[in-house]
């Protein structure tokens, strides 16, 4: 079968479009259960591993953020030890501390940005997944009003 629900999804967007029409009207069609079925089948499948994967990118956000925290501390303990050993002589003093600080800025602007860019990473593709899975629920929702309507309509027409 196909590889992605977008694929399974297009598929049965396929098999709608392709459908034999029924005579005297352009919104009924025959359509093989079965292969409906199957297809059905294989989104419901495959729609728990694509949460999976936006689980595991949101746990790669948090551990790309607990890495980039553990970073600025490690620099921050750096710069402290550092501040520490120079203060033997006031103008070495002086100039740790200076250092120590811009060390500490230097530190949280570089987590900041690591965290920005974790969670725009995050973000965006969340923001794939929410969009690929809001499109294939819409698809799937399509394909089986439209099933339910050509079902209808063939039980209707063999009433006839």
């Amino acid at each position: 079968m196909a590889n992605g629900v977008n694929e399974l999804i297009d598929q049965l967007y396929t098999m709608v479009s392709d459908a034999r029409g029924l005579p005297l009207t352009a919104e009924k069609c025959v359509l093989e259960r079965d292969k409906l079925l199957d297809l059905l089948d294989e989104i419901k499948l495959q729609l728990p591993a694509e949460v999976a994967e936006a689980k595991r990118l949101m746990a790669n956000r948090t551990e790309y953020i607990n890495t980039a925290k553990a970073e600025a501390e490690k620099l921050k303990q750096g710069a402290e030890e550092h501040a520490r050993r120079l203060i033997d002589e006031e103008t070495v003093v002086r100039a740790a501390k200076a250092r120590a600080e811009d060390i500490l800025r230097a530190a949280d602007s570089k987590a900041n940005e690591l965290r920005k860019a974790a969670n725009a990473y995050a973000d965006e593709a969340l923001h794939r997944t929410e969009n690929a899975l809001a499109k294939s629920l819409e698809e799937v929702r399509g394909s089986r009003a439209s099933f339910r309507a050509a079902a209808e309509g063939l039980i209707n027409f063999k009433k006839k």
